[in-house]
């Protein structure tokens, strides 16, 4: 196998890297509670081209749950040093697909949606799902047309563009739902995210226990706070946030009335000061 991993322990949680490594490729970054799954990860990747210039980081939870996904990966995402960073769990395996096909995949994006900054092999696209797995749930399941824009990725797997600076939220916390909490963190920004056509297998079918839910609602508290109708006041202006089109229209009309009476009034006083 490539070099060992680097593990992240509680000690070294808060360091940075170090050391710049522009031609770095890939980092890949995994949550590890069992380390023998992870090994079986690791071979499979060696195996598939991603080793040598590629570097993994690994936090270490195989005592103990002493990181979670959302603050874990915004330190994996602090350490890493590859142009692409993938976070995905220890029960994937990579298949026929490697890193060829893979850099293949995100060229492809690229020419595509120079802004896309994530991607991923399973997700939902607003219109149903879109896959390219094998899981318990079913083998070589190709869904959709791919690439697919998508509004969530699943978490087995997701590629960042490291240059487009998303990271999860700091104020959610858990073990689920990150992938679509990096989607709206994404488009919030101007960048965007796809299912792509990389096929591996994930061992694992995904639970919806009591700990998911809370991190469902605890995901819906926080959009729906920041996505409900406001107007902000600024030092000039009041823009209006609202998904509803008909009133922005208004407050945009309001706002150009009010304009145009500024501007008769001001018109209006120079004449006067001229009869003067």
């Amino acid at each position: 196998m490539s070099d060992a991993p680097l593990w992240i322990k509680d000690d070294e949680a808060g360091s940075a890297a170090t050391q710049h490594h522009p031609d770095l490729p890939f980092t890949i970054a995994t949550i590890v509670n069992d380390g023998a799954q992870y090994e079986e990860m690791r071979r499979s990747f060696d195996a598939a081209g991603f080793a040598g210039d590629c570097e993994y980081l690994a936090l270490d939870n195989r005592e103990g749950n002493r990181f979670e996904a959302y603050a874990g990966i915004r330190m994996l995402l602090a350490r890493a040093h590859g142009r692409y960073v993938i976070v995905c769990h220890q029960d994937v395996r990579l298949l026929t697909d490697g890193r060829d096909q893979l850099l293949g995949r995100l060229d492809e994006l690229d020419r595509l949606d120079p802004l896309w900054a994530l991607a991923g092999n399973a997700g939902g696209t607003g219109h149903g799902l879109a896959l390219r797995i094998s899981d318990p749930h079913g083998e070589n399941q190709k869904v959709g047309a791919l690439p697919a824009k998508a509004r969530s990725l699943d978490e087995n797997f997701i590629i960042l563009k490291r240059s487009a600076m998303i990271a999860p939220s700091v104020d959610l916390a858990g073990f689920h739902l990150y992938g679509t909490d990096l989607c709206l963190q994404a488009r919030m920004r101007g960048h965007s995210a796809y299912v792509i056509d990389f096929h591996l297998r994930h061992l694992g079918r995904g639970s919806m226990g009591r700990d998911y839910y809370a991190c469902l609602e605890a995901l819906e508290d926080k959009y729906r706070s920041l996505l409900q109708p406001v107007e902000i006041q600024t030092t000039c202006l009041t823009p209006v946030l609202t998904p509803s089109r008909w009133r922005l229209l208004l407050a945009r009309f309001g706002r150009l009335r009010k304009k145009r009476k500024k501007l008769r009034l001001e018109h209006e006083a120079k004449a006067a000061a001229k009869l003067d």
